[in-house]
């Protein structure tokens, strides 16, 4: 048993560190959220019944761990942002368009709820409205229309 959950982990780990990116600021505290949420699946783990894939059971458990400890964290002082004190080395090449865009988005889907957050990320890894709905226990439906309205949102707050 303890050698197929690590199997699987290893498989799946780059959506635990998805999870991680969006819910953390500091190479620390994802480091520590991804500690969590390893123990929160091996902890699971035999109550994994195969009813749904691997990958999305691990999304599920992500998803929960982080979002209960991002709600604990608010409680905590507010530490300084990993990206705004790293030096970067540019070289005449370079072109940091892409990358102030995907920090612009990154920044406005922090400033979303828990669970719209989490929606938006499994949007982006490409899943069905399906997949969505039963990773996140809402209707195939709710998803969507959830889905719309944070499109919005992200226009608004992008776009003020």
């Amino acid at each position: 048993m303890e050698h197929q959950f690590v199997t699987e982990l290893q498989n799946n780990q780059n959506i635990v560190h998805k999870v991680c990116t969006l819910y953390t600021n500091d190479r620390d505290s994802h480091n520590d959220l991804f500690q969590e949420i390893t123990i929160q699946l091996w902890k699971a783990y035999p109550k994994f019944r195969n009813e749904s894939k691997f990958s999305t059971w691990t999304y599920r458990v992500a998803l929960n761990t982080a979002i209960t400890l991002y709600r604990k964290s608010k409680r905590t002082i507010k530490t300084q942002d990993f990206d705004s004190v790293i030096f970067k080395i540019s070289s005449e090449d370079y072109d940091p368009t892409e990358e102030q865009q995907l920090r612009l988005m990154y920044n406005a889907v922090k400033q979303l709820g828990d669970i719209d957050k989490a929606l938006v990320f499994l949007y982006l890894e490409n899943k069905n409205y399906s997949e969505i709905g039963e990773t996140l226990g809402i209707s195939e439906v709710n998803a969507r229309v959830k889905m719309n309205r944070i499109k919005t949102k992200l226009k608004t707050i992008l776009n003020p």
